[in-house]
């Protein structure tokens, strides 16, 4: 090869390096520019979607309200409003009995204003359980707003027991096992199985468009309950873990330390009791809707070969219900009617009677004054009260426990053995059972400011920040969202009085003038008066009521005739014929006459009547 041909190769193979090498790098920026491109592109699209995402309109979830129409501040008369989407569900229809200065007051119930207001709104009623404070106001609410109603087994039946002596045959009424599920309007509904002093009590979960909300009822915690199986605390969880926007727990037993005694205490206390009265009759006053109780009772006295009679309207009502659904097994030819008591020896029998809170109308409290009309207590009875009294009734309970005493019963009561245990949750449960639900918010229920006070403090303690608590009252509402809570304007609630067959008729001035007739008494002061002059004809008569003892006091009733006629004829020699004006004047001076006499102050009548 020439050196000419040598040196051709040379420099083609030179450029060939050289154009090799020189198109690395420059693939390499290529592959930068395309990268910073796509980047770019990349950046630009997100951009676009964060853009397109901030213009697209937030959409909220709309709030649920609650409005509060009993059970708060007070023991009973439990009824909770949830209000969504503009449809309504209530929780629980209660009533509570009157305290000492309710005179001659049956019951009380809650105001029904609001839900008579809105019930074309109303989708249904769910009951958590069949105790009275929570299905006893069902009657009086259903005669004015007749919606469905769901409960399980046992509370639906107790219920159209209780419908039935009210001539409410219309109510439609659905029995719900634990576990199922209703739909009301945009709720929908969850009933949970919990533990109580009754079978088929249950908590609901309230799902709705707004969250979740968990309401617990009437709870504790057994895990060896008479009937029923143990409280479904694994749906507790479970929902705390899908996310709960609030928790509406019971606070009757916020203020008890550890944990709420198992029903089996109670059982091996009967036991004991039973045979320490081998020789005796049985008496056991409790609850009449306290079915499990009633079940320990009736297999002791299986054990110990004793025949069983119920006293008491409602303790029959109940075991009848009871029986025939198959929440009280009872042996055949156990149960005998009370007018057979006589017909067996008295180690032989056990009387399950009402009157454990000491009513006055309760057959214990009617066997204690000696007025029952089939039951003669005294020696040799021995007498259980098998139920803690509600608060107030404490000294009822005692003047009865006293009265038995004098007639020489034996009496038993809570504070002396484990006769009874509660039906609620105490402080170790209600943490327990906070710490599985994890709420956003909470409100404790059930119970008076004591114990929603010290249920807040409870939450407190878990965790619960102070602003996400909400302390109620009656008419308040509170609305709830994922954005917040807040109070809501206030709705018309309260007390209603229920009287005989009178609902609502008597208020706080009926109560005041009947507190004042059975502190100080009545005078009646009569009298008949010209029609064209006006000087009195006859009278003025004087009749004393509960003030003094007529033919002990003849002479300030005297007194009071000679004012009342002064009154009388001044008024007439006045040309006063107002008859207004003229009682007004009795009233005024009798008053003050009375008062500067005795220190006391009767309620004053005067009855004018033209001649």
């Amino acid at each position: 090869m020439s050196g000419e041909n040598k040196k051709n190769i040379k420099n083609t193979n030179a450029k060939a390096k050289m154009k090799k090498s020189s198109s690395k790098p420059t693939t390499k920026k290529n592959n930068a520019q395309f990268k910073s491109k796509n980047t770019k592109s990349a950046e630009n699209s997100k951009s676009k979607k964060q853009y397109r995402r901030k213009q697209e309109p937030k959409v909220n979830k709309p709030p649920i309200k609650i409005a509060f129409l009993g059970g708060l501040n007070e023991i009973g008369k439990n009824l909770t409003v949830f209000e969504c989407n503009d449809d309504i569900v209530i929780l629980d229809c209660g009533m509570a009995f009157p305290d000492g200065d309710m005179l001659g007051v049956d019951l009380v119930i809650p105001d029904f204003t609001y839900l008579e207001q809105n019930k074309d709104r109303v989708k249904g009623i769910v009951i958590t359980h069949g105790h009275e404070d929570h299905i006893g106001g069902l009657p009086y609410l259903l005669s004015k707003v007749n919606v469905p109603i769901y409960g399980t087994r046992l509370t639906v039946g107790l219920i159209e027991n209780k419908l039935k002596e009210h001539s409410l045959d219309k109510v439609s009424l659905h029995a719900v096992d634990a576990g199922g599920r209703v739909k009301l309007g945009c709720f929908d509904i969850e009933l949970i199985h919990v533990n109580h002093s009754i079978p088929d009590a249950v908590g609901v979960a309230i799902h709705s468009p707004a969250g979740t909300v968990v309401h617990t009822g009437d709870f504790k915690i057994d895990c060896t309950p008479m009937s029923g199986g143990m409280i479904d605390l694994s749906r507790f969880a479970r929902l705390g873990d899908e996310g709960v926007l609030a928790l509406m727990a019971d606070s009757t037993n916020a203020s008890r330390p550890g944990f709420t005694a198992t029903e089996q205490t109670v059982a091996d206390s009967f036991d004991t009791l039973f045979r320490r009265a081998i020789h005796s009759r049985i008496i056991i006053a409790t609850f009449a809707s306290n079915i499990s109780r009633v079940q320990q009772i009736i297999n002791c006295a299986v054990k110990f070969d004793r025949k069983v009679a119920f006293s008491g309207r409602s303790m029959v009502n109940y075991m009848n219900v009871a029986k025939e659904l198959g929440y009280l097994e009872v042996p055949d030819s156990l149960i005998i009617d009370i007018d057979q008591l006589k017909d067996y020896p008295m180690e032989k029998v056990v009387l399950v009677t009402t009157g454990s809170q000491g009513e006055p109308m309760s057959a214990l409290s009617r066997m204690a004054y000696s007025d029952h009309r089939k039951v003669s207590v005294g020696a040799g009875d021995f007498i259980i009260i098998s139920a803690n009294p509600i608060p107030g009734n404490e000294r009822t309970v005692g003047n009865v426990v006293d009265e038995l005493l004098k007639r020489g019963c034996e009496v038993v009561h809570e504070s002396m053995y484990e006769v009874h245990v509660s039906g609620h949750a105490c402080q170790e449960e209600l943490k327990l059972l906070h710490s599985l639900v994890k709420p956003k918010y909470f409100i404790p229920v059930h119970g008076e400011q004591k114990h929603l006070r010290k249920h807040m403090d409870l939450s407190l303690s878990l965790g619960m920040k102070r602003e996400n608590i909400f302390i109620g009252d009656i008419g308040k509402v509170l609305e709830l969202s994922e954005n917040g809570m807040k109070e809501g304007a206030p709705v018309q609630a309260g007390k209603v009085f229920v009287d005989g067959l009178g609902v609502g008729d008597v208020g706080s001035i009926v109560l005041r003038d009947r507190k004042h007739l059975g502190q100080d008494g009545l005078i009646i002061i009569v009298a008949s008066l010209d029609v064209y002059d006006g000087h009195v004809i006859s009278g003025p008569d004087i009749v004393s009521r509960g003030f003094v003892y007529v033919r002990e006091s003849e002479g300030l009733l005297d007194e009071v005739k000679e004012r009342a006629l002064e009154i009388l004829e001044d008024c007439a020699r006045r040309n006063i014929h107002e008859w207004g004006v003229i009682k007004n004047k009795i009233k005024d001076d009798v008053a003050k006459l009375i008062l500067q006499r005795t220190r006391r102050s009767p309620m004053i009548l005067p009855i004018l009547m033209e001649v």
